[in-house]
């Protein structure tokens, strides 16, 4: 893997430090297994493009080890996609692309001196903003999803209740 140490990639409100070996979620460290931390690390540092499973194969076990690689992309991505809060579904950092790989969806920022613009992207900042504005929405939805079964339960609760007082009063 190509990365350069000292850097800090910076996605959201995570920061990826590559000399420190961390991430980090407001300044506050996150655990990763040094596996899914190659993982995000060759993600992050290929935003934008599909990093392929042979690639995510070679960044993480050397060529004479032998396990079941499928199984061990898979645990890597599902742990990254755990630390970073995201779903494979609806994903906001992680996107998977079927029978080739994945790709890092969010902006990245390289953080410190004379470090490159992510390959591929015009403007990062519209991209940034763009892609705070979806981060915001999901949020927002999911807020309004959990609000609703919130009243749903407490109508349900609320018609059990009524039916077991008049149930009571009759008797």
């Amino acid at each position: 893997m190509s990365e350069k140490k000292g850097r800090v990639l910076r996605f959201g409100v995570y920061e990826l430090d590559t000399e420190a070996e961390q991430l980090r979620k407001n300044g506050l460290t996150i655990r990763l297994q040094p596996q899914p931390y190659r993982l995000l690390t060759l993600l992050a540092l290929g935003a934008g493009r599909v990093v392929t499973r042979d690639e995510i194969r070679a960044a993480l076990w050397k060529g004479d080890t032998f396990v079941d690689f499928d199984q061990g992309v898979n645990f890597a991505v599902k742990q990254v996609r755990e630390a970073l809060d995201d779903e494979a579904e609806r994903s906001l950092y992680i996107q998977t692309v079927p029978k080739r790989g994945y790709r890092f969806v969010a902006p990245v920022e390289f953080v410190g001196a004379g470090t490159p613009p992510v390959p591929g992207t015009t403007d990062l900042r519209l991209h940034k903003a763009l892609w705070a504005n979806i981060v915001e929405l999901r949020l927002a939805e999911e807020t309004r999803r959990k609000r609703r079964r919130m009243i749903t339960v407490a109508v349900v609760v609320a018609a059990v209740a009524i039916a077991a007082f008049l149930l009571v009063r009759a008797l």
